[in-house]
């Protein structure tokens, strides 16, 4: 058990701090039940947090004065493409998270949704918050080049046709400014026509 720890440890310590771990990463070291029991261990000596069932973080040490915490607990979207990464399925934030991503909207969901292309689940992430992935089979929806615009559509669609105030398709506006001509000509060929036509007016 002991050396399982070690093994463990020393992995995690070699690691970037901003890591996400899950115990699969570490099945070359023992039994499932050694490792859960390593990384229960970890997390209580604080090298360690644990943000969801199973997914735990190296977490980066807080420099912001301003901030009461030794460490900073990752982002939603930290925790989501990690968990697409390991899945190996593809993940386009939906709904009001998408609006906050863009800075659409100041509204924080308590539930942040993705569509994707593996199965639909939801994981809780702290009290009464939780990461819900919602399978679509609009293939269309996740072969975007580009993620930022995949993510400007997405907020598009939630917005609804003709609903974007003037405030919101100028901020838009400015971040397709980070969109390179050549991920528009290829990616708009995917989007819905009144999205299309929405973008090309800006």
């Amino acid at each position: 058990m002991e050396k399982v720890v070690k093994q463990i440890r020393t992995k995690i310590k070699n690691s970037k701090r901003g890591k996400l771990f899950f115990p699969d990463d570490f099945a070359v070291f023992g039994n499932s039940d050694a490792i859960r029991q390593s990384l229960v261990r970890m997390q209580k000596s604080g090298l360690l947090m644990r943000v969801a069932h199973g997914i735990y973080y190296y977490p980066k040490i807080n420099k912001n004065k301003y901030i009461d915490a030794k460490y900073l607990p990752p982002s939603i979207d930290e925790i989501a493409y990690g968990i697409a990464k390991r899945d190996k399925i593809r993940i386009v934030p939906m709904g009001v998270y998408a609006l906050n991503a863009l800075g659409l909207s100041t509204q924080v969901p308590a539930n942040v949704a993705f569509i994707t292309d593996g199965s639909p689940r939801r994981i809780a992430v702290g009290k009464g918050r939780g990461i819900l992935f919602k399978h679509t089979s609009e293939v269309k929806s996740l072969a975007y080049k580009s993620e930022l615009l995949m993510l400007i559509v997405s907020a598009l669609r939630e917005i609804g046709e003709g609903k974007a105030t003037p405030q919101q398709l100028e901020i838009i506006k400015s971040h397709l400014a980070n969109v390179s001509q050549k991920e528009l000509n290829t990616d708009i060929q995917l989007m819905p026509i009144w999205v299309r036509k929405t973008l090309l007016s800006l």
